[in-house]
């Protein structure tokens, strides 16, 4: 089942704030000098009135009438702008506080969330939260004020017709109240539904050459307009509820002018009223109803923009990974040691790590949800690789996830080259994730140069780690971006070197761009092939002395691939590599192979020693022919 929401307070809504302050005070200062002028409008109007029926000099209260209107114009434009720009201010601050939030969580979070989802809490959910201050908050404020001083007028004007005004405004206002309180959880409704649909929408369009690959447009265009209609349904219901708060109020406001205009025009012809202080009346009785009906339509606001703070605050309440204080020195280019090994396009030498020992450790996936989005247990939810299962599927017993590894124990010494190897499903995968702390062992431990990986800084410890991902990812932007990721003060000539080290050097020469040749969305103007030489080209650029790739040869030919084992040949001397392979061609002269199978070891030696003494690594070793069948 889904959690339930924690809903979010004005409380939280202030720290915003912070960074504001004299601002909103210049605002608060306009709101009370606007304010005043629209209570005194009335005056003027009833001055003006009775000195004309008194046959008296009105010239004085025309001038003053004029200078109320121009200054409250004025005023109130001043406020408008003030808020206006404050607004965006906090919606900026907002949303920069929530991006690195959203950075800073462990990757067990995007396994469980919708990037499309995530998307709109940036995107729509930050935009609403505008109107808490534009339209809400300050609105609120100026309306009580305005109300305060409108009431305590009517009633030293005529308390028999304030009565009958009270009467009708609080039976409008009881009404809108109580909408009020649906119109916010109709609000998340809507929000929730939207980013539904958002993420529905990203997932079409990143898949858009599968899809019409397998001619799926269609289908996919239903399930995308299935998440477009439950919004529109959603908006509909918003909307029937927003639709009721106005009629309320208006018929309640018209009705007590009605009789308001009948009672008092019966006590000024009977003289107990005089005909301005019954214009001033009906003037402060908009006052008094225009204060209330924008507080209501603010209170709408304000549950609208809470709404969206829900959202917000969701992530925002969410643990982001541990830091942790102490540990490794952040591993840089510039660091030299005795031993070190210089890099390959010719940077300072990087110090060498020590050995990585993993100690009977465990790890299973979270159990899920019935929608699939598991809560984090201590190992986080599923890892992506090739052993990931559908979203939120659960083979082991119930509550406990599934088993990926097992009791897992084994040593990759400093300075050495180690091959994990195996099935599908077996477990590789996981065993960089976790090197790398995207996720925690279930049991037992993983140590780094002795010291177990809690132990260390986070971030130090990834500085010192260079990873190859099965899928080498490109991010949209340029050549030169997606190089400088984990290595921002490289200079273009170190690109230069490190493209050619790749075979990748005609790739800048293809175009005018060169180094700033557009790569496109996710990096789709290159091939498989392209990607995963890139992806080594920036791991080979970070000079870091441990390396992990998960297949990194999966996608090149064999001319490339060829090229790629003479680049990382010289790129591991003096490093540390773990490889996930399939083709044992490409480890067969490694230090060590380690063989899972099932989420457990099942044998450690050489590629000569395993084809005496596994198995199923001779078994693996004859389907791929490097040796006969038995």
């Amino acid at each position: 089942m889904q959690p339930t929401a924690q809903r979010a307070s004005l409380r939280e809504f202030f720290p915003y704030l912070k960074g504001h302050v004299r601002v909103l005070l210049l605002v608060a200062v306009v709101s009370l000098i606007s304010t005043g002028l629209s209570i005194a409008q009335p005056l003027m109007v009833q001055q003006l009135v009775n000195a004309v029926s008194a046959s008296r000099p009105a010239t004085v209260f025309i001038w003053f009438l004029v200078a109320i209107t121009l200054g409250g114009a004025v005023f109130g434009a001043a406020q408008s702008y003030l808020l206006q720009r404050t607004a965006e201010s906090v919606v900026l601050g907002v949303r920069r506080s929530l991006v690195r939030q959203l950075l800073a969580l462990p990757v067990r979070e995007f396994d469980r969330r919708r990037v499309g989802d995530l998307m709109s809490r940036v995107g729509s959910d930050t935009t609403l939260m505008r109107s808490v201050i534009t339209s809400g908050l300050f609105e609120i404020v100026s309306s009580i004020l305005m109300f305060c001083a409108a009431v305590v007028l009517m009633v030293l004007i005529d308390p028999l017709l304030f009565g009958i005004t009270l009467s009708a405004v609080l039976l409008g206002a009881g009404g809108v109240l109580f909408l009020g309180r649906l119109i916010r959880t109709r609000s998340r409704d809507v929000q929730d539904a939207v980013g539904s649909m958002t993420a529905a929408v990203e997932r079409g369009l990143s898949g858009i050459r599968t899809i019409k690959a397998s001619v799926a447009e269609e289908r996919e265009a239903v399930v995308i307009d299935g998440e477009a209609t439950k919004a529109f349904r959603a908006g509909i219901a918003m909307a029937r509820l927003q639709a009721a708060v106005q009629p309320i109020m208006s018929i309640c406001v018209q009705g007590a002018f009605i009789v308001v205009l009948a009672v008092g025009g019966i006590r000024v012809a009977g003289g107990q009223l005089q005909l301005g202080d019954l214009i001033a009346f009906i003037l402060y009785l908009f006052l008094l109803v225009m204060p209330i009906g924008s507080a209501m339509s603010a209170f709408v606001q304000i549950q609208s923009g809470l709404a969206a703070l829900d959202r917000i605050q969701e992530i925002a309440r969410l643990d982001p990974e541990r830091s942790d204080e102490t540990g490794l020195v952040p591993a840089t280019p510039s660091t030299a040691a005795a031993g070190a090994r210089p890099g390959v396009d010719g940077s300072p030498a990087v110090p060498v790590g020590g050995a990585i020992e993993f100690r009977a450790v465990s790890f299973r996936y979270a159990a899920g949800d019935d929608d699939g989005a598991s809560p984090a247990g201590p190992a986080g939810d599923a890892p992506a690789g090739d052993e990931s299962p559908e979203k939120g599927q659960v083979t082991g017993p119930p509550g406990r996830g599934q088993l990926v590894l097992d009791g897992v124990t084994f040593t990759v010494p400093a300075g050495s080259r180690t091959a994990l190897v195996g099935p599908s499903g077996a477990g590789k995968s996981t065993v960089l994730a976790l090197l790398e702390r995207f996720y925690e062992p279930t049991d037992g431990s993983i140590t780094f140069g002795g010291t177990e990986l809690p132990g260390l800084h986070r971030s130090s410890l990834r500085s010192h780690i260079g990873l190859v991902e099965q899928e080498a990812p490109v991010l949209s932007g340029t050549l030169a971006d997606n190089l400088r990721l984990a290595a921002p003060a490289a200079t273009d000539e170190q690109l230069r070197r490190v493209l050619a080290a790749v075979g990748l050097d005609a790739l800048g020469d293809r175009s005018d761009d060169g180094l700033d040749l557009n790569l496109g969305e996710d990096g789709i103007r290159l091939s498989g092939g392209q990607r995963q030489r890139l992806a080594w080209a920036r791991v080979i650029l970070a000079d870091r002395p441990v390396l992990l790739m998960d297949e990194p040869t999966s996608a090149v030919d064999s001319r490339t691939e060829q090229l790629l084992q003479q680049t990382l040949g010289e790129a591991s001397r003096n490093r540390t590599v773990v490889v996930v392979a399939h083709r044992l061609s490409t480890v067969a002269d490694f230090d060590q192979i380690v063989v899972l199978d099932q989420g457990r070891v099942a044998a450690v030696g050489t590629h000569e020693q395993l084809l005496q003494d596994s198995e199923l690594y001779r078994d693996m070793a004859a389907r791929q022919r490097l040796v006969a069948h038995a």
